[in-house]
């Protein structure tokens, strides 16, 4: 878990160098983020919020300070890291196989061992977090003008449309005149999540930085249509019953859902809402309740496909001697939501 906001602005302010590691300011007026050691003019407190990763500070919309330079790795870095990181920051659309960096006379598992060694995730992981972050920028700001995109960082108008058509499916003009499905971006104690939702009820809530998160929008925009950042009854309630989850005010959910897939996966999902508040269960014990007791990898499968966190609750699913297992949002993110509701009464 990250310090308390007033210790990191406190350790910014003062550029403390023991943090240095444990947090990224992202500064909201500028769209960058930093280390906590920059020399850059400080931000007002109320201008700053803190990522605990690089990645996650891609996700939010920001790119790198050049004073500071964030994203420089730990020891020297090859003389073609600059160049390439710069390329994508000003090309946010692009998409670069390795036959692309063969072009660029660069050798892809270099690349690739480079970026995971210097920043903790793969180059193609890095180009996700890219497209993501602009988009989800957007969504941030609370705009579904393009106006948003330059606040995200494009060097052009024409880059923001490339980028979010790839994401969403659309470009910004023509998704608000065929939109089926609003997206709002939600801040929560674990970190931002994403919130979409239609008029049957709620299509998706997840943490901003799971893997599979492009793929999932990527599979809602093709078979519903467009998403586009916006507001929706559905929208608001989550965020408000999220809040006073968080807060500890509310043990069960009553939101519209409006879960897609088998037979199956349906019967496992709604089993995932009965298991109490405060309480576990196992991957058998799911089977068992679905009627499927040697189904037990298959529900290991579908709660992986569960786009709903939280509220359709596969936190709550560990392993039979009690250890946890696989999470979307991250295993630590896992535990925290156990023990948040073991320790509320």
């Amino acid at each position: 878990m990250l310090p308390s906001t007033t210790e990191m602005y406190r350790a910014l302010v003062e550029r403390d160098q023991s943090f240095e590691g444990l947090f990224f300011a992202c500064v909201r007026t500028t769209g960058i983020f930093c280390r906590p050691t920059c020399r850059a003019r400080k931000p007002k407190p109320e201008n700053v919020e803190f990522a605990a990763t690089i990645q996650d500070a891609l996700h939010r919309g920001y790119r790198p300070c050049r004073v500071c330079e964030p994203m420089s790795a730990g020891v020297a870095a090859p003389n073609w890291l600059d160049p390439l990181l710069e390329e994508i920051r000003t090309h946010p659309d692009l998409r670069m196989r390795d036959h692309d960096l063969r072009v660029r006379g660069l050798d892809p598992v270099q690349v690739r061992r480079t970026f995971k060694r210097s920043f903790g995730m793969t180059f193609q992981a890095y180009q996700r977090a890219c497209r993501l972050g602009t988009a989800m920028r957007a969504l941030h700001e609370g705009s579904p003008t393009l106006d948003a995109g330059m606040d995200a960082g494009f060097e052009s108008d024409s880059g923001f449309r490339a980028a979010f058509a790839r994401v969403f499916g659309d470009t910004p003009g023509r998704a608000r005149g065929s939109v089926l499905l609003s997206a709002m971006w939600i801040e929560t104690p674990l970190g931002p999540m994403l919130a979409i939702a239609g008029d049957l009820g709620l299509e998706l809530l997840e943490f901003v930085d799971r893997r599979a998160l492009e793929t999932e929008l990527r599979e809602l925009q093709r078979t519903l249509g467009a998403i586009v950042p916006g507001d929706h009854p559905i929208l608001r309630q989550t965020r408000q019953q999220l809040r006073e989850y968080f807060e500890g005010r509310r043990r069960a959910f009553d939101i519209p859902l409006n879960q897609r897939g088998s037979a199956f996966q349906l019967k496992a999902w709604r089993a995932l809402c009965q298991i109490p508040y405060g309480e576990t269960r196992s991957y058998s014990d799911m089977a068992r309740d679905v009627g499927s007791p040697a189904a037990v990898r298959a529900i290991g499968r579908v709660n992986g496909q569960n786009r709903i966190a939280i509220v359709v609750p596969c936190h709550r699913v560990i392993r039979s001697d009690g250890s946890l297992c696989g999470y979307g949002g991250g295993r630590w993110r896992k535990q925290w939501l156990i023990d948040h509701e073991r320790l509320k009464p």
